[in-house]
């Protein structure tokens, strides 16, 4: 699992939650989104009660307000999609500001909107909080099999190999005075993507040698034990513990 690894969607910080062992974090946000999942459609209470405890959860572990939005916008293509089922779905037909739509459409479209946002914030809070490496660890605490575990490893580190091979691929046809302007440069970028993936293959090729030659044998060598106390078990299971108990109040009121 080699040294650290800092991505984008991680942001520096000492709060209590940042601190809490990787495995506990997953563990948390897995059963959260489950829980969410579960809850039924109609309790639209529910989900403002989820949202609050997200905050909840954001506000301990200071992440801004701005920096979570942000990065909520990687789900606008379900957006999208939620927005155009009421009316493209069948079914009963309501009307709304002079628009026909499907009832059907629309508590589906609620459905996708709630749950896949506060999946997404769920899955943000957990990456600006715990480091890749740190998620690595954790998906091998809990049992993930080993081989996952390595090839996730491997496609994260070496897709930031290959993006900086592309920028500096990007910089030495500039400096030469190449721009894309139309289809007769696809030619150059194609020759440029051929040349691109025969350098990640040889890349690997050295790396798996230079693995080889210090004893690699199918398994990565675990550098930190991570374990976790009872109370911070208790500490990164409330936040589910507590949607659990919502997800109950929205089946029974």
């Amino acid at each position: 699992m080699g040294a650290g690894h800092a991505h984008r969607l991680y942001r520096h910080g000492h709060s209590p939650v940042h601190t809490l062992p990787p495995h506990t974090k997953l563990a948390a946000a897995f059963a959260f989104v489950v829980v969410v999942v579960s809850t039924p459609r109609e309790a639209m209470w529910a989900f403002a009660a989820y949202a609050v405890l997200l905050a909840y959860v954001a506000h301990h572990a200071r992440v801004p307000a701005g920096f979570l939005l942000k990065r909520l916008l990687i789900e606008v293509p379900f957006v999208a999609f939620a927005v155009l089922m009421p009316f493209v779905a069948e079914g009963e037909r309501v009307h709304v500001l002079g628009l026909s739509l499907s009832e059907s459409g629309l508590w589906g479209a609620w459905n996708v909107l709630a749950k896949g946002t506060l999946g997404v914030a769920a899955s943000v809070l957990l990456a600006s909080t715990t480091e890749l490496r740190a998620l690595l660890l954790g998906l091998q605490r809990l049992k993930l099999p080993p081989l996952l575990v390595q090839i996730a490893s491997f496609m994260i580190r070496y897709g930031d190999v290959i993006t900086d091979e592309m920028r500096r691929m990007r910089i030495a046809r500039e400096s030469r005075g190449f721009e894309a302007r139309g289809v007769r440069h696809w030619g150059v970028l194609a020759k440029s993507a051929g040349a691109l993936f025969i350098r990640s293959y040889e890349r690997g090729e050295r790396v798996h040698l230079a693995m080889v030659s210090r004893g690699y044998a199918g398994a990565m060598p675990v550098i930190d034990e991570v374990t976790a106390s009872r109370a911070q078990w208790s500490y990164a299971l409330a936040l589910p513990c507590a949607a659990l108990v919502v997800c109950l109040l929205g089946w029974v009121l």
